[in-house]
């Protein structure tokens, strides 16, 4: 079994291509920029007795998708499943918000979901049989201030999830999200901590998430023990959401 992890190298994509390996996939580590990190997280799994590849690829380029796409089915034989993770945050309140940072967002939070998802559909349509999974988040169900761009990408992917899942259902090809809340990542270090102290205020679980917590999910979805779901929109987040 092989499975695509997009944006590996660190974070939430880290967790869940060790985690995958350790559930018996071999794994193909796609990263954009920092080679050692990459690295870092194969040689994590090979340290377990895992297998993978690391493979540098923009997502955000459908030209470099579509190759990384050919030459690891090329490799493997299949692709049984795809995890869509690589994105960015750029948050801007709306009087501030730039083109550049507008038009990044949506090539590889969204526009790059669909390169990568169309590619590996056309592979496991063959089989009849795949898995992709979707991170989303759960500043596509609710506003957060500054978050206006974000939040419309991860609105779009939730879209998009249920959309695809009814296309490539009757191909045996199921499509799920993961929306995660506050987890604690590199990309959340940047917060104040006095900021961090009010989030924690609000999640009924007063506590911040892993990357485990989510990897964990993925792996759920990715196994047979969701064989009857697709199109669903899984929310991690420690009840964060139920106050909006």
């Amino acid at each position: 079994m092989v499975a695509i992890v997009t944006g590996a190298s660190r974070g939430i994509g880290k967790a869940c291509a060790v985690r995958l390996a350790k559930d018996g996939y071999t794994v193909v580590i796609n990263y954009s920029h920092n080679d050692a990190k990459a690295q870092e997280t194969l040689d994590e799994i090979k340290a377990f007795g895992g297998d993978g590849m690391i493979y540098k690829a923009d997502m955000s380029n459908s030209e470099e998708v579509n190759k990384m796409v050919r030459e690891v089915s090329k490799t493997y034989g299949s692709i049984d499943v795809l995890v869509n993770n690589a994105g960015i945050v750029r948050d801007q309140l709306l009087l501030t918000l730039t083109k550049e940072n507008l038009d990044q967002c949506f090539e590889l939070n969204v526009k790059g979901y669909f390169y990568a998802s169309q590619a590996c559909a056309l592979k496991m349509f063959r089989k009849k049989k795949g898995v992709i999974i979707n991170m989303s988040s759960v500043s596509g169900s609710f506003s957060l201030p500054g978050q206006s761009v974000y939040g419309a990408t991860k609105g779009a992917v939730n879209t998009m999830t249920k959309t695809l899942a009814k296309e490539l259902a009757p191909y045996g090809i199921r499509v799920n999200a993961v929306a995660p809340g506050f987890i604690e990542t590199e990309m959340l270090e940047a917060i104040p901590e006095e900021k961090k102290e009010e989030y924690l205020k609000v999640i009924p679980q007063h506590k911040l998430g892993t990357t485990e917590d989510i990897a964990n999910v993925v792996s759920f979805l990715a196994s047979d023990n969701s064989k009857y779901m697709t199109g669903q929109i899984l929310t991690i987040d420690g009840g964060l959401s139920l106050w909006f």
